[in-house]
């Protein structure tokens, strides 16, 4: 495992969609690995390929010490609504309120390439989107119900 430097707001990598996984190899593991451990290094809960330079659509989420990890994730259905305050390990310090579904169901593949299916609610819904939106090159900030104190603190989009 390798630490990897996270890449932070205002870096254009950040904004382009991510492209799916197609080797489930050991290229993937050992991204899959020192994603983990940046993450722990950094104290996050989650933690998109993009965000250490890697446009693929992979994803880990550590929510009540549930460790997962998410390849080529869809959502497929959501319920409710929850507001809570987020932050991101690529936006620094800045926390904000961001309206996401309260229950997610969403299909993936593990790193060894078989398909499973997940329901989340609460927290682990929240990481789960939160990391989506990644691939997808949406940051939080993009959705947080504070975005003039973001922009008051000097937020870069």
């Amino acid at each position: 495992m390798a630490l990897r430097e996270v890449v932070k707001v205002g870096e254009s990598s950040l904004r382009k969609k991510s492209k799916p996984v197609k080797d489930f190899d050991e290229d993937l593991w050992q991204l899959l690995d020192d994603m983990k451990q940046t993450m722990y290094q950094n104290d996050g809960m989650g933690l998109a390929a993009p965000q250490v330079g890697v446009l693929r659509r992979a994803v880990i989420v550590d929510v009540n010490n549930a460790f997962i990890e998410l390849i080529n994730p869809v959502i497929v259905s959501s319920k409710g609504e929850d507001i809570e305050e987020e932050g991101c390990l690529s936006v620094g310090s800045f926390r904000g309120r961001v309206k996401r579904p309260y229950t997610i169901t969403v299909k993936a593949y593990d790193r060894f390439g078989y398909p499973f299916t997940l329901q989340g609610e609460k927290w682990l819904a929240r990481c789960i989107c939160h990391e989506v939106d990644h691939l997808d090159g949406v940051l939080f900030v993009d959705k947080t119900l504070d975005r003039d104190k973001y922009i008051k603190q000097g937020g870069k989009f």
